[in-house]
């Protein structure tokens, strides 16, 4: 029976064996390591640059076209101050039932007042002056309303935290409108009180007296 001779391996061959293997481990190994750690050095980029994604978003907002209806909203608490002005400065010329309710009453006080007789003069003061007054008081406090009104919201742009946008040529217009009705309103009240466009009735001299 033939027996081969068993192969003996010398150390310096299993050494090279053994590094032969290793440096096959290490580059089996190397393209998986380079894998993730690129894998996680995206995944790190992604969520660094996402913060920045939003910050560029917030900026592309801020520099949109503003919002028409927050534009319409502008300037409507003025405006609608401004048309209270220039109707309180209608109605201050054309006068309003508040003083027409007035004056009746003033001329039934009087009537009341004259009933248990009086002089002629007396009756007319009574009875038309007092109603006559009134009538221009009432009117007064109207326009002087108007011309406050008016006055607030054409200065109002002066005082407090300064708007974004300026006030609307409209809303000025109609201020002044109202401004200017008022104090013609003053003026026509203030003459009518005093007498100064018209004075009072006089009873006429007895004849023979």
């Amino acid at each position: 029976m033939n027996t081969s001779p068993a192969k003996t391996t010398t150390p310096d061959e299993t050494a090279a064996a053994q590094d032969a293997a290793a440096k096959d481990t290490e580059t089996k190994d190397a393209p998986g390591t380079s894998s993730g750690a690129g894998d996680s050095a995206t995944a790190h980029d992604d969520l660094s640059s996402k913060p920045e994604g939003d910050a560029d978003d917030g900026i592309a907002d801020e520099d949109l076209e503003p919002d028409p209806f927050e534009k319409a909203r502008h300037g409507v608490g003025a405006g609608a101050a401004a048309v209270v002005s220039a109707a309180l400065g209608v109605v201050a010329l054309t006068g309003a039932w508040s003083g027409r309710v007035a004056a009746e009453r003033e001329t039934l006080i009087g009537q009341i007042k004259t009933s248990g007789g009086g002089s002629a003069a007396q009756q007319i003061s009574e009875i038309y002056g007092d109603a006559w007054h009134t009538t221009a008081l009432v009117n007064g406090v109207f326009a002087v309303l108007a011309l406050l009104v008016g006055v607030v919201v054409m200065v109002r742009p002066a005082f407090g935290a300064p708007a974004d946008r300026p006030q609307p040529a409209w809303v000025r217009a109609v201020a002044l409108a109202g401004v200017a009705l008022g104090v013609l309103g003053v003026l026509i009240s203030a003459g009518m009180y005093f007498d100064l466009f018209a004075s009072l009735p006089s009873a006429g001299t007895p004849a023979g007296g």
